[in-house]
Formats: structure tokens, C-alpha cells, sequence
């Protein structure tokens, strides 16, 4: 006989109880996330911790100079030509005047050659020229000489025609002709002198101009035979030539750089500065710099606005006597100095600030045994110093070391382990 098979309760109620499981572990899980969300313990030997004081706070910017000389001289290619001699080599120590390098030009000669024939040609054409009016003096002298004889002559004939014409001793007609010879002969000298003053003006003119183009070529002259003497290259200063770039048989244009001569009488700092900066660089700033274990200090005397990859170029002169240590070439460490020293609120840099953007800290609390999470404001900074805006007072404690295995955490506990 058949017998009904009644339910099993564990059957009946296994979805409830899968259900309420479920939902308790949801809660169990936000419980826990909740907790580590608030606080997180660490190793207080592991955490830099700094205090806020108030104090002077400099806002400098670090500079990586390299020494120069204080004064350089380059050697440039006045005129090209081919380099036909070299008498020095580079790192001589050279006193002004001697002789460097020696260049060929065959176009320059021919040019110098050229300019004399037609400084000649000039010459002569101002000399036959002055011979010209000297000659046409001497002719007119002699014309109105014959002139004047001939006024004379024809003067006492008109005279005496006159006195017989007067006494109806000669006819009319000898009379006038008389006359009319003696007045022609007396306008012709007239015309013939007027002649000669506009003839001397003109020649005068022309020797004025033959003379002022004969002294301009005399001036090209020279200075195209100075350019033949450039051609030599000499020492302008006494010092030391760190470079030259010139071998023989080396062809050279004109302007080309050859090398250079260090005048060894003293020092200065060239450092590169990033554009960001250009407003804020001045001169008579001042720099420092420390150098076996002494510090020194300089100040910023030229400033060169060309921007040239994001930086543009700054010189310092030291202060004092240059250093003893200090050689050519040698790269120092600076710090310039931006503005002037203020009192401020500071804080030591760390690499929180990375982490955080200075926008918030955690400060330890009262017993120093917990950190809380604080918000703060940043403002400027140098090398080893934030100025606290706000959110921190002097005497305030505060993690300065990294933040980046902490999360996001609001507080944190120091232990031992």
C-alpha cells in the first residue's frame, strides 16, 4: 500500500536561510571596508615628521652655473681666404700683437691692384686737368695782351680821325671806320674776358670734384689694404687662446668664428635659467654658493632676454676676491635668491607634497600617538622650505615623508612594529 512522503523543513526554509546568509555578508563586507577606510596603523619609524615653526623664509631658485672668464675676446674672419700659415696652437698663453694665424686672398690682391690703376687714372686726370687751365690762363694772358695793343692802335687812329674829321681833312666814311674798329676791339676784350672767368669757374669745379673722388679713392685704398692686413690674424688682448679652429690649407669665410682669447684676470658664474623665471630675474640679485664646505656669494650683473630652448641666460661676479679653488670650466651649485627675506609660517619640504599637491597634511594629534588628515595651503617654496598660507600653526606636527602607501585614509596610528 502506497504512503505520501511528507516534506523535509530544511528544504522548505533552505532559500530564506540562503538569502538572510547573503544579505549578512554584504553587511559584514561594508562593516569592514567601512573601518579600513577611517584608519590605518604604521611604523612610526618609518614616517619623517617635521615641525611647523615660524621663521625667515628666502624663496631662491637652484642654479647649476659654470665658471667663465671675465672677460673673452673672438677671433673672427675679418676677410675669407685660405688659411696659408698658422703660428700658435691653442691653450698658448699670448700677448697682444702676436701674430695667430695668416690667410691668402689672390680676389683680394687683384681688388688692391684694380683700385691703384684707377687711383692713378684719377691722379692723372686731375693733373691734366689743372695742366688744362694752367695752359688756357697763359692763352687768354696772350689774347688780351694782343688785345690790348690792338685797342691802343685802334684808340689813337679813332683819336686823330677824329681831330681831321673835325677839320673836314678825311671823309666820313674813314672816320666811322675808325671808330667802329676801336669799339669792336674794346666789347671783344670784354667778351673774351667774361669768357675766361666762366671757363676758370668750370675748370675750378672740376678739379673740386676730380680732387674730393681722388681722396674717397684714397680712403677705399686704405681701407682695402687694412682689410689685406686683416688678413693676419693677431692677438687683440694678452691671455690665453683656449681655442682655435683653423688648419692649413682650411678655407675661411669672411665672418667665420677661428677662436677665442680668455683674458685671465678674473672670473664669473653663466648659468642658464628656465624662461618661467625671466619677470622675476633682476639685476643685483644675489647668489650663493658653497664651495669646500665655505660659502661665497655673487651678484647677478647681465641678464641676455634671448629665450633659446625654454631657458635664457643670466652672468654672475663674485662678490669678494674669486676663490682659489675656482677653475675654468668648474660647475657650481647656486641658489638665487628671488625677492626679499619675509617672516613666514614654515614647513620643511617632504614628499608629501607630491602626493597631495600641499593641499592637505597629516598632522599628529595632541597625544602624538595618531595623525589626522588636515587640510592646508602652500605657497612658495625653495630648497628646503614650504610657506604655510593656512591650515598650520608654528609648534603643529605634521608627516612630511611620502604619503603614497596610505591611501586615502582620514587618520593614522603609530606603533612600534
Amino acid at each position: 500500500m502506497d504512503r505520501k512522503i511528507e516534506k523535509s523543513n530544511w528544504k522548505k526554509y533552505k532559500s530564506v536561510i540562503i538569502a538572510i546568509s547573503g544579505l549578512l555578508l554584504i553587511i559584514l563586507i561594508f562593516v569592514m571596508s567601512s573601518g579600513r577606510g577611517s584608519s590605518l596603523k604604521i611604523n612610526n619609524q618609518r614616517v619623517s615628521i617635521s615641525t611647523v615653526e615660524k621663521g625667515v623664509f628666502q624663496e631662491f631658485i637652484p642654479l647649476n652655473g659654470s665658471v667663465v672668464p671675465i672677460k673673452t675676446y673672438f677671433l673672427d674672419a675679418i676677410e675669407g681666404g685660405r688659411v696659408e700659415a698658422r703660428f700658435l696652437d691653442a691653450g698658448t698663453y699670448v700677448e697682444k700683437g702676436d701674430k695667430i694665424i695668416s690667410l691668402a686672398n689672390t680676389n683680394l690682391l687683384l681688388d688692391i691692384m684694380y683700385r691703384e690703376a684707377e687711383l692713378f687714372q684719377q691722379s692723372n686726370n686731375l693733373r691734366n686737368t689743372k695742366l688744362a687751365m694752367e695752359q688756357n690762363r697763359l692763352t687768354l694772358q696772350s689774347q688780351l695782351l694782343d688785345l690790348d695793343y690792338q685797342i691802343r692802335q685802334s684808340k689813337r687812329v679813332y683819336e686823330r680821325n677824329a681831330k681831321l674829321a673835325a677839320k673836314k681833312m678825311i671823309s666820313e666814311e674813314e672816320y666811322e671806320t675808325s671808330f667802329d674798329d676801336y669799339q669792336f676791339l674794346t666789347k671783344k676784350r670784354l667778351i673774351t674776358l667774361k669768357s675766361f672767368e666762366q671757363d676758370s669757374v668750370y675748370r675750378e669745379i672740376q678739379v673740386e670734384q676730380l680732387e674730393s673722388g681722388l681722396n674717397r679713392m684714397q680712403d677705399n685704398m686704405e681701407i682695402v689694404k687694412q682689410n689685406l692686413d686683416n688678413l693676419v690674424i693677431t692677438a687683440p688682448v694678452s691671455g690665453q687662446l683656449t681655442s682655435l679652429n683653423a688648419e692649413i690649407g682650411e678655407a675661411k669665410v669672411r665672418g667665420e668664428r677661428l677662436g677665442q682669447i680668455d683674458v685671465l684676470e678674473g672670473f664669473k658664474i653663466s648659468t642658464p635659467v628656465d624662461e618661467h623665471f625671466i619677470t622675476r630675474v633682476m639685476l643685483g640679485q644675489k647668489g650663493h654658493f658653497d664651495l669646500n664646505n665655505i660659502e661665497y656669494q655673487a651678484t647677478l650683473s647681465k641678464i641676455y632676454p634671448e629665450v633659446i630652448n625654454g631657458q635664457f641666460r643670466v652672468e654672475l661676479e663674485f662678490d669678494e676676491a674669486d676663490p682659489l679653488e675656482i677653475r675654468r670650466g668648474q660647475t657650481l651649485h647656486l641658489r638665487l635668491q628671488l625677492g626679499s627675506p619675509v617672516e613666514s609660517i614654515l614647513l620643511q619640504r617632504g614628499g608629501f607634497y607630491q602626493d597631495t599637491g600641499g593641499q592637505w597634511a597629516y598632522v599628529l594629534d595632541a597625544d602624538e600617538q595618531s595623525a589626522s588628515k588636515r587640510s592646508i595651503k602652500i605657497g612658495r617654496q625653495n630648497q628646503d622650505y614650504f610657506e604655510v598660507l593656512g591650515g598650520l600653526n608654528p609648534g603643529d606636527r605634521v608627516i612630511t615623508s611620502s604619503y603614497r602607501q596610505y591611501g586615502d585614509y582620514e587618520q593614522l596610528f603609530f606603533t612600534d612594529d
